[in-house]
């Protein structure tokens, strides 16, 4: 499950009513029990279901009052905090998960303290590197809002002004191209500060972003923080990647941070020449260059990728992002 650093999402529960309306007019079950899919109940998931899911009137009339509350409260104070928020039928409670301080509780709760149990914790969005979701993170699957091709995200930096962006390769986007998620399509943002042909990046803005990339696999739901941003050194031989290609892979070395690569988006130079492990593929454009921790999951920014040729590998260098931008990195 991906958890977030800033949390995005309040969840309301209302399966009960959904299923005592039954499955929408013209809706067929499936006709075979037991297949995938199948969504009708069996005697015995009947039986034990009406005896689990009576709640009292009082614990009903509790938690329809503090869910409207709650709803009413994120819709005039945004989502600085999140709510799950249900009458539990095997607890008898009405249930509140909610990384809300107490005096905000306190008045959504009111004189129905003796009904709810609180659970102090994060409400998430389940989300991954090829459905991302605002906050977004950086090593996410993005591409154009009439899909033509992949790219990664970057990641995240802001402006003297304190607005954040996200950084992928120039070659993705040009100026003004809405970019969004690899799947379901969310705008992840538009495109401005192309600097090509000299120099492949470009900044992704008006939605929010996040001070994680994935890291694992190619559908991870996993992030890890980002801690500092720096240019690599050359001879070190263990940098990292991480794109909704290949995923996240380390083991790199770099061999020079004066290269020269010419592609059809033209010539940028000074950049990374980089090779060694399992290297980025087609679609990892973008994705972040890295170096680990010495202890710990935190991530050090040295730069994205942009370019392959055989074995070697080629990335943009963190200073020339922050020079062309005037950023710094978000950690």
């Amino acid at each position: 499950m991906r958890l977030r650093k800033i949390p995005t999402l309040f969840v309301i529960a209302a399966t009960a009513v959904a299923l005592a309306a039954g499955p929408a007019q013209g809706a067929s079950l499936p006709d075979t029990p037991g297949k995938l899919g199948d969504q009708r109940p069996v005697a015995a998931d009947l039986a034990a279901g009406k005896a689990a899911s009576a709640v009292s009137p009082a614990i009903s009339q509790a938690s329809a009052t503090i869910q409207s509350r709650i709803v009413q409260h994120v819709q005039s104070q945004g989502t600085k905090y999140t709510f799950g928020a249900y009458a539990d039928a095997l607890s008898g409670k009405v249930v509140i998960e909610t990384d809300a301080p107490s005096d905000v509780v306190a008045s959504l709760v009111g004189t129905n303290a003796d009904l709810v149990e609180v659970r102090e914790q994060t409400v998430t969005d389940d989300a991954g590197r090829r459905d991302d979701v605002p906050g977004f993170w950086g090593g996410a699957g993005i591409t154009f809002a009439a899909p033509n091709s992949h790219c990664s995200a970057g990641y995240t930096v802001q402006n003297s002004a304190g607005t954040r962006f996200m950084v992928t390769a120039g070659h993705c986007f040009a100026n003004g191209a809405t970019a969004v998620t690899e799947l379901g399509g969310r705008v992840v943002g538009t495109a401005s500060g192309n600097g090509l042909p000299g120099e492949d990046m470009v900044l992704l803005g008006g939605q929010s972003y996040g001070a994680s990339i994935y890291v694992g696999g190619v559908d991870s739901t996993t992030g890890h923080h980002v801690a500092s941003a720096a240019n690599p050194i050359v001879g070190f031989a263990d940098y990292c990647h991480s794109g909704r290609t290949t995923g996240e892979h380390c083991g790199h070395t770099v061999s020079s941070i004066t290269g020269t690569v010419c592609t059809s988006s033209g010539c940028k130079s000074p950049v990374v020449v980089y090779s060694g492990g399992t290297l980025p593929q087609g679609g990892d454009s973008g994705a972040p260059f890295y170096a680990l921790s010495v202890s710990g999951n935190d991530k050090h920014i040295r730069g994205h990728h942009i370019a392959s040729g055989g074995t070697t590998r080629y990335a943009e260098m963190w200073s020339r992002v922050q020079a062309r931008f005037g950023v710094s990195i978000v950690t």
